[in-house]
């Protein structure tokens, strides 16, 4: 998969590689030029690109211990995606149900329109990288559900949603969706995308007083 248009964040200094020497560096330095290094060819190249040897060169750390902390490249690769974004994917909470998942979806699918070819790439390395999928399930799929599942579950109970409503269903519909026009890309992934998911979604779900978008 062509990997060399994917977008990242505004450039920035280039880091300075850890420079080799007697004493003991600390774990978190060593950790955070691993992960800068790597989110950089991540970014620039794409995840089938990365590997230890250059990811330890660029950072300036020693190979064994990238073996040492991720057990394959692409463990690596998810590790340095996620904490590149981490603050961007957060989860809002105004008090406005409908409002709070808007603009979730539009920040994610944003970032997809920068980054869209890296995930996909990630993705897709999982299906035969058994560590990347472990990483990728356990550290970012199961999270992010949760933490929709935990703000509808706020909504539920603040009469926002109605109470039968499936709340794993509704992650699906609404993520799922998103990720499915990434990977299979026959319409548009934009921010229109987002407002008619969320106008059929809340046709469904929501009690009647809740059905109107917020102004």
């Amino acid at each position: 998969m062509e990997t060399t248009d994917a977008e990242g964040p505004e450039p920035g200094p280039e880091p300075t590689p850890l420079k080799p020497g007697r004493g003991r560096r600390k774990a978190e330095d060593v950790r955070h030029a691993t992960l800068t290094a790597a989110a950089e060819l991540l970014l620039a190249e794409g995840v089938h690109a990365l590997t230890f040897s250059r990811v330890a060169t660029r950072a300036g750390v020693s190979k064994m211990t990238l073996y040492k902390w991720w057990p394959s490249p692409g463990a690596l690769a998810f590790d340095a995606y996620f904490n590149a974004f981490q603050a961007t994917l957060e989860f809002p909470d105004t008090g406005d149900i409908r409002r709070d998942l808007t603009t979730q979806l539009n920040t994610f699918v944003d970032l997809l329109n920068r980054n869209g070819s890296v995930v996909a790439g990630i993705i897709g390395a999982a299906q035969g990288d058994a560590d990347l999928a472990e990483a990728l399930s356990t550290h970012y799929v199961t999270q992010r559900r949760a933490l929709a599942v935990a703000r509808l579950t706020l909504a539920r109970q603040a009469g926002q949603v109605r109470a039968d409503a499936d709340l794993e269903a509704i992650v699906d519909q609404l993520w799922g969706a998103v990720y499915h026009r990434l990977l299979m890309p026959a319409q548009p992934l934009n921010r229109e995308f987002v407002d008619a998911l969320i106008a059929n979604l809340f046709q469904g779900i929501a009690v009647p007083e809740a059905r109107k978008p917020a102004t």
